[in-house]
């Protein structure tokens, strides 16, 4: 990428949600036209996650706030207003990124009182988005994991987790190392309206057949399932047997949930695009953020035997990476931040 051309403006105020002292400067970029990376100092990268959450990790690591995958859905999306943007075009357009992340995390590695808990990456936005590319940020963070005795999960859309595979074998040699993607349809027009800055399904599949011949058992998160867009019957067995194909060994399904602000920016494009199923949300999903128990019992009774059918394995989580001929044993559930899954 060419950034020799770049524009840099720095708010004398600082970042908003931010210290003066935390923002290094705010760059934009042609190659990434309309967006602007907010390039910070980070004091912290371990994040601690309470017993309470259900969580199969106690700590997460998060590289960026914001994510130009820019999916409607995004759980996440109200965390972007602790910075004093909204959750709607500035999640996917203000980027903060933790320049000294790696830095950071290594000194946290070396606390004492640090008992190597399993580390979740990808639980609040993506790790492996486009400026992941750029800034390179995981290698580094993969690295001191691996060297550290900690275990890692990783949960991603993105294709630039491919670049990083052959490190990723060597962390897997010395910690459990737990691989997933995130695909939720093939149909690449409705991703597109969906997630309109991620790679495409096919490509996501690329990458899932790419771990599988590194010798991981890639874990696919069917999520999330989107209620009358992405869940009929024939669509679901069209995603997992092309999921199975590509050597994903087992899959977990979770149906979307529309917290805070995301629930408004969600329902704002669902009228614009499929304004008659406004009315069916409103039955399924009340005044709350989650689908009605009777849609996510049907929902499972519907996914059981499709997931049986293409021999993959109906869990909560992915698998350790294996040897080929290597039955896999059962690890940690991928790292996002959601309800449980209908396995």
């Amino acid at each position: 990428m060419r950034w020799a051309e770049q524009a840099i403006e720095v708010d004398d105020g600082g970042l908003p949600g931010l210290g003066r002292a935390d923002l290094v400067r705010s760059v934009t970029t042609p190659e990434f036209a309309g967006i602007t990376f907010h390039e910070v100092l980070c004091r912290s990268l371990l994040n601690p996650v309470p017993v309470s959450s259900g969580m199969p990790f106690r700590f997460s690591v998060n590289t960026f706030r914001g994510c130009t995958h820019a999916c409607r859905y995004c759980f996440a999306r109200p965390t972007h207003e602790y910075l004093d943007f909204d959750a709607g075009d500035d999640f996917n357009r203000q980027i903060v990124v933790k320049l000294n992340a790696a830095a950071v995390l290594r000194k946290e590695l070396r606390r004492r009182s640090w008992s190597r808990e399993v580390v979740g990456l990808g639980t609040n936005t993506d790790p492996y988005q486009r400026a992941e590319g750029r800034y390179r940020l995981m290698p580094p963070i993969i690295a001191a994991l691996a060297s550290s005795g900690t275990p890692f999960s990783i949960l991603t859309k993105g294709t630039l987790l491919q670049r990083d595979v052959p490190l990723l074998r060597q962390a897997a040699d010395v910690v459990d190392v737990s691989l997933s993607v995130s695909l939720a349809m093939v149909d690449a027009e409705l991703a597109a309206q969906l997630d309109p800055g991620a790679p495409s399904p096919r490509a996501r599949l690329d990458v899932i057949r790419a771990l599988a011949e590194a010798g991981f058992a890639p874990h696919v998160m069917v999520a999330p399932v989107v209620p009358y867009l992405t869940d009929s019957t024939a669509q679901l067995d069209v995603l997992l047997a092309e999921v199975a194909a590509a050597g994903a060994v087992s899959v977990s399904a979770i149906p979307m949930h529309l917290r805070g602000s995301t629930r408004g920016w969600f329902l704002q494009w669902l009228a614009d695009e499929h304004p008659a199923l406004l009315r069916r949300y409103r039955a399924l999903y009340g005044r709350g953020a989650y689908v009605s128990n009777e849609y996510s019992a049907r929902l499972a009774q519907r996914l059981r035997p499709l997931v049986a059918r293409h021999g993959l394995v109906g869990q909560s989580g992915p698998v350790r990476p294996v040897e080929q001929g290597v039955v896999p044993s059962p690890a940690p559930r991928p790292a996002t931040m959601v309800e449980p899954t209908l396995f």
